[in-house]
């Protein structure tokens, strides 16, 4: 009997219990200790030879299995800042806090793979990676930096990511570019306030604010996101002085967001919004900030076809990749061959970080599926 067989409806249960309790008590990047602390219980509870907590900020890593190397599987702790308007009975109990992204699924899904392990352990050692902060690119980054990670020996990182739009159940997976690489730039214009009745005394950035929208959005490219030459600049949030009819404003800020298909094209793209800015808020004092960078995602042709493999017989999907959203676990690239895979939510299924999303628990047990096959497929390369 393999692995996979161990994983019966008693263990899909348990773990979809498991992602309720985490939807109904969603913890934001960098803040997911009790979201940590049950990870890690539920961890040394099924018997992992290792649980290492803390790392990279609130992560939890679980080893099944001896010897050295292995092969690591991620998933994320983290939920976002916005109100959900889906009424499951498991629904989020914090206001304005929630996974409309799907890491509590991802969670569960890690721990049905655990519970199997526990039952039949594995050919080779395997590392389970709860990762926090994926949301604002910071998670990984810290988990790579910590000391204690390379001491995990991992030799391979996979992961996957649910996707709405697609057919439930389905699979979409390639090598190569995957996931695009994003920043974003906060750009402050400082000027002079005046009272409102003599504006000619003061310095208002607002000319400048409202020609630095249309500008920045400019410096999109209108090509396939497949595209080398791929870029995307989305102006997100825009403020002008204070909230008040007697004051001419002296402040102004500006966010946008800048994607490339490619981390090599990011500093092209970003000098030439600094150059944007010097230009059109001349005479102002401005200041550039960076926030959530996020590396490019690209699938290693060894790790792609390890989760080919272990993905046979469920249905494929084309057209969705590569996406234009980022995620961190490209950064896991750098240090050893990687991959993602995309799993179909549902055609239907809300968009991820709508209001109404919730993962499908149907896709536990799937999900939970492909990881075992690929956990027995990496214990025969």
């Amino acid at each position: 009997m393999g692995i996979v067989d161990r994983l019966d409806s008693g263990m899909l249960g348990r773990s979809q219990a498991l992602r309720h309790a985490f939807h109904r008590l969603p913890e934001l990047s960098g803040l997911e200790t009790m979201t940590a602390a049950r990870i890690a219980e539920e961890m040394a509870a099924l018997g992992a030879t290792r649980v290492v907590t803390g790392l990279g900020g609130t992560g939890v890593a679980a080893v099944f299995g001896a010897g050295e190397g292995g092969l690591l599987i991620r998933a994320e702790l983290d939920a976002l800042p916005i109100h959900e308007t889906a009424q499951p009975d498991h629904r989020s109990q914090r206001d304005g806090v929630a996974h409309l992204c799907g890491h509590d699924g991802h969670m569960a899904i890690l721990h049905a793979v655990a519970q199997a392990l526990a039952a039949a352990p594995p050919a080779a050692r395997v590392i389970l990676l709860f990762q926090p902060a994926e949301e604002t690119g910071a998670g990984a980054r810290a988990v790579l930096g910590d000391p204690r990670f390379a001491e995990l020996g991992a030799q391979m990182a996979v992961s996957l990511h649910n996707l709405p739009g697609m057919p439930r159940g389905a699979v979409a997976l390639r090598a190569g570019p995957v996931n695009c690489a994003s920043r974003g730039l906060k750009v402050r214009l400082t000027g002079r306030t005046s009272h409102a009745s003599e504006p000619e005394k003061g310095r208002s950035p607002g000319a400048a604010l409202a020609g630095l929208i249309p500008a920045l959005g400019g410096l999109a490219r209108d090509v396939p996101t497949e595209d080398p030459g791929f870029r995307l600049a989305t102006v997100t949030h825009a403020r002008l002085g204070a909230p008040t009819f007697g004051v001419a404003p002296g402040a102004a800020e500006i966010y946008v967001t800048l994607r490339t298909l490619l981390d090599d094209r990011m500093a092209a793209l970003e000098s030439e919004a600094r150059a944007l800015v010097a230009e059109l808020a001349a005479g102002f004092d401005t200041e550039i900030t960076v926030h959530e960078a996020f590396g490019h995602c690209v699938n290693h042709p060894d790790a792609t076809a390890l989760l080919d493999r272990a993905a046979q017989g469920l249905p494929r999907f084309e057209g969705a990749l590569p996406m234009r959203a980022s995620e961190d676990f490209g950064l896991f690239g750098s240090v050893m061959p990687s991959a993602m895979l995309f799993l179909g939510s549902g055609e239907d299924c809300p968009a991820l970080h709508a209001p109404d999303y919730d993962f499908p628990d149907a896709l536990i047990g799937i999900g939970a599926g492909i990881f075992l096959r690929a956990v027995e497929a990496f214990g025969q390369a």
